[in-house]
């Protein structure tokens, strides 16, 4: 192994360096450091690394890879903070991350980290990831590629939004009713501050969210699916709508489209122009696993999975999970939220959900309450329920976690002033 030693090194430069509270916790990142950098990485410990910054050794760095685990979870705002300053002076940022919450992956990738990858180590995952940081910044769109197409320009707004994908793992669970209130209520919570939101239809085939706000399904919205090599921020913004002045909203196409209409990199550009106009992008996803759910997966902060307390919810994320870890991909990103939940009084319910849990070897981490008929009807007038269920006990469950979201998007923001 590289100690912090080899940062003083004279033969050849240190181009990378992990940042850890202990990085023998870490032993396959060592390896896997070894094989991929040689002698050229160092090791700092989380108390050394904003001072090494500023040293002149540290103007060979290309990235370093911010080692975490659970119990760095409250230290996070201080791990934040490094990650911050390797911005600062143009360092690239790879978490590793083990067993670390949702929201505390969140705030990492808020601040400013690039990319992130699971612990243990997937098979060339740190490799990958390590290509990815590598990569030139996306060109101008008025600068065009050999065969004369034009990269999707993105607009100059400093923004950097959170994605939020939501999955139901069986029709009818209510992914789409989530993502609608989840979406209008971090509108709401925004407002004040001028933070704005997207919510993005990608069930090309039978989304819902154009009638769960009673807004029309536009032919412009197939035209910038159709051409998203030419995307740019005037046509993307074109193609949304609004819902009470407060929420951005792309509806899935009027027709019926093959779900591979758009390929892995045409979603990416999609994802990459919300993120650059939008603090939060919230995205109701398909059932169907398609070739980009991993490209939209691989950019989520959050990817929310909604399942029911029945036989199919509980088989269908098995095999969700058995095809996320046979592919090497992320399936810590997961939060599972079981809707319909059962309420607190009843024991036997309660205790149901905890051994699905263990059965399946999640946590799961929302409860939301049954609805019941005013769901539906919200749904039928093309109303978010804080609309037309105010006091609603979903409703407050999705508020309260909307909050949560925005505040901890707020947290980054306040330190930098």
């Amino acid at each position: 192994m590289t100690s912090t030693a080899a940062l003083d090194s004279d033969p050849a430069p240190v181009i990378a360096c992990t940042v850890s509270r202990d990085i023998q916790n870490f032993d396959l990142l060592i390896e896997d450091m070894e094989t991929e950098l040689g002698e050229a990485w160092g090791d700092l410990g989380f108390q050394d690394a904003d001072s090494f910054f500023d040293q002149p050794d540290a103007r060979s760095l290309e990235f370093i890879a911010v080692a975490v685990d659970d119990q760095d979870e409250d230290d996070i705002g201080f791990i934040g903070e490094i990650v911050r300053n390797a911005k600062t002076h143009g360092i690239k940022v790879i978490v590793i991350a083990e067993e670390l919450s949702p929201i505390a992956l969140h705030q990492l990738m808020r601040v400013g980290a690039d990319d992130f990858v699971p612990y243990p180590l997937p098979e060339r995952a740190l490799q990958e990831a390590i290509n990815r940081v590598r990569r030139p910044d996306p060109v101008p769109a008025a600068a065009n590629g050999p065969a004369g197409q034009t990269a999707p320009s993105v607009s100059s707004s400093d923004r950097d939004g959170a994605i939020f994908p939501v999955h139901g793992l069986a029709g009818g669970v209510g992914a789409s009713t989530f993502a609608v209130n989840l979406a209008w209520e971090l509108a709401r919570a925004g407002k004040k501050s001028g933070h704005r939101v997207c919510l993005i239809d990608l069930d090309l085939q039978f989304g819902s969210v154009s009638t769960y706000l009673d807004l029309p399904r536009r032919d412009i919205v197939f035209e910038l699916l159709s051409d998203i090599g030419s995307l740019d921020s005037e046509s993307f913004m074109q193609a949304l709508q609004t819902y009470n002045d407060d929420l951005h909203v792309l509806t899935a196409p009027a027709d019926i489209l093959p779900l591979d209409l758009i390929s892995p990199d045409e979603v990416r550009a999609l994802i990459e122009m919300a993120r650059s106009q939008f603090e939060f992008v919230v995205i109701d996803m398909p059932t169907t696993l398609v070739q980009w759910t991993e490209t939209v997966l691989s950019h989520a902060h959050v990817y929310f999975a909604l399942l029911e307390l029945d036989m199919r919810s509980a088989q269908n994320a098995l095999r969700l999970i058995r095809a996320l870890k046979s592919e090497d991909l992320p399936h810590e990103r997961l939060r599972y939220a079981m809707n319909r939940a059962p309420k607190f009084a009843d024991l036997s319910g309660k205790s149901r959900v905890k051994r699905m849990a263990e059965s399946l070897d999640i946590d799961i981490e929302l409860q939301l309450p049954d609805g019941g008929k005013i769901v539906a009807q919200a749904g039928d007038h093309g109303l978010p329920l804080a609309e037309t269920a105010n006091k609603a006990p979903l409703r407050k469950e999705i508020q309260k976690l909307a909050v949560s979201l925005y505040e901890l998007g707020q947290a980054p923001a306040a330190a930098e002033r």
